[in-house]
């Protein structure tokens, strides 16, 4: 349960998309006025090295925020998220990968709070370390995310971006989100929820998405990113996607000017698209 390191896919095409939705989300959150708090369930170590280590095995950034970065023809949108991965990195070589609690905290002001779980001893040592000069407006627990989200809904300004964002190396994960969802919709029916899945060729994610579109949720959004075409073994990751629940109602046309974009540079083969669907009265 506890043997995945998000570290062997720091920076890769899913990470790509997940960080820059959740950087334009956070963006719109930070324009009122009153603060929020920004919720990770599965926040792993934070920040991740791509010159040494786990992420050089594969080398997935490569084909990922590599290519982003390198690109020219970026909507502005898209640039934001290029800027926080550059500033991280003091050359023109990525070495340094932000994961989401870093993307977050660029965003974050005085009043905003940061609540992280992760429940991997290694990464939580490294999210800590990365965390240590943040104070009391990051709380960073060793805990089952979904436990945790549980526990602090609602929030004390009733304002929150919460990030659902696990390995889903067990099937239960794909129902627990689901029961997630909907517990945490009964306690905080306004917060703004990213729930990220994989894309395989499994019936889970399919599923995933149908259960969470029977829960009638009112306002929704759903975007997904295929970057090749399945494998003919029928094992791998080609692509992922968000399912986002209360998004801001700007970041249709946002996605639909980006992911054009997002879609040719991060393209490996001519099955490359991406799909947009949304719900937003």
């Amino acid at each position: 349960m506890l043997s995945y390191r998000h570290a062997f896919h720091a920076g890769n095409h899913a990470d790509v998309l997940k960080h820059f939705v959740l950087d334009q989300v956070l963006a719109y959150a930070s324009q009122k006025d009153k603060p929020y708090w920004y919720i990770d369930t599965h926040a792993g170590a934070g920040m991740y090295q791509l010159d040494k280590g786990y992420a050089t095995q594969n080398a997935e950034f490569e084909s990922g925020v590599l290519r982003i970065t390198n690109s020219k023809n970026l909507p502005e949108s898209v640039k934001t998220y290029v800027e926080i991965v550059k500033k991280l990195n003091a050359g023109r070589e990525l070495k340094l990968y932000p994961g989401s609690p870093l993307i977050a905290k660029t965003h974050l002001r005085i009043k905003d709070k940061m609540r992280l779980f992760e429940l991997h001893s290694s990464d939580f040592k490294i999210l800590i370390e990365n965390f240590r000069s943040d104070g009391k407006q990051v709380k960073i627990e060793m805990l089952d995310g979904f436990v945790g989200l549980k526990s602090i809904l609602p929030p004390p300004n009733k304002r929150a971006v919460v990030l659902i964002d696990p390995p889903y190396e067990e099937k239960q994960d794909y129902q627990r989100v689901v029961d997630c969802i909907n517990d945490s919709l009964v306690r905080f029916a306004t917060g703004t929820y990213l729930i990220w899945y994989p894309l395989l060729q499994r019936a889970e994610p399919l599923q995933l998405l149908e259960n969470l579109k029977k829960l009638k949720i009112q306002n929704w959004l759903n975007v997904s990113l295929t970057v090749q075409q399945p494998s003919g073994e029928g094992f791998g990751m080609f692509g992922s996607g968000l399912f986002i629940i209360n998004p801001p109602w700007t970041l249709p046309q946002i996605l639909k000017d980006a992911m054009p974009a997002i879609t040719q540079t991060l393209a490996q083969d001519i099955r490359a698209e991406y799909t947009l669907e949304s719900h937003i009265p």
